[in-house]
């Protein structure tokens, strides 16, 4: 992975956030400072409604800050337009979300192809393939999202997400619709691939055991971390 060593590889300075809402404006990101290393593992805990998603939104260029400055693999996001955002997320930026987000009229091979097919890659399918057959789904290529269990979705999330070799991951409560034993293999699998990989990690999660397994643990409360 490219990057100098001396610059983080996501800064949040005096980041806000303010969304509409029926009664009125709302704070969701109340000044929110963060830096995070290249390879490093952060765990981000908090009641539901302290901005923990909206912290990620931010940082994966889903939603703007409103004020304060976000800097991502050595982009301004302030700089970039909306192309821009989603070459970097193309390129740099994996998620996993808690609802698996896969496209339910594909196979699992062509939902994990999406982002290289979308990056021009040639050896899409070929990466896909070796990225399924990384997370135990190497028999359930042809197998569309319906036809799967919720731990099976996930891991077909997981391996989209690392598909493109990202600098970083960001995985929101990545096991809130599985079983505890399902949650803790997908869990077991996501630090794996971290290893692996090398791919730095903010994980959102109610969860203060799993929260634990990351090198640093931070809270959000009112938009705000500490």
């Amino acid at each position: 992975m490219s990057g100098s060593s001396s610059q983080p590889l996501v800064e949040l300075d005096e980041v806000h956030l303010k969304l509409a809402s029926q009664a009125g404006p709302v704070n969701v990101l109340a000044g929110v400072s963060l830096s995070v290393a290249e390879g490093e593992t952060v765990g981000v805990v908090g009641p539901s409604g302290s901005g923990k998603s909206s912290l990620l939104m931010v940082i994966g260029g889903l939603e703007r800050a409103s004020a304060g400055r976000v800097m991502v693999a050595g982009q301004d996001f302030g700089r970039l337009d909306e192309d821009s955002l989603a070459r970097l997320r193309r390129e740099s930026l994996g998620i996993v979300f808690q609802n698996f987000h896969l496209i339910p009229t594909m196979s699992a091979l062509e939902n994990v192809a999406v982002p290289l097919e979308l990056a021009g890659r040639p050896d899409a399918f070929e990466r896909a393939r070796e990225e399924l057959d990384a997370v135990g789904l190497a028999h359930r290529l042809d197998h569309r999202p319906g036809q799967l269990s919720g731990g099976e979705q996930q891991r077909v999330a997981l391996a989209r997400a690392f598909v493109i070799r990202p600098h970083l991951l960001l995985a929101d409560e990545p096991t809130g619709n599985l079983d505890r034993a399902t949650g803790q293999a997908v869990i077991e699998l996501l630090f794996a691939r971290h290893r692996e990989l090398g791919t730095a990690l903010i994980l959102v999660t109610h969860d203060l055991d799993l929260a634990g397994r990351c090198s640093r643990v931070v809270h959000m409360q009112d938009g705000r971390l500490s």
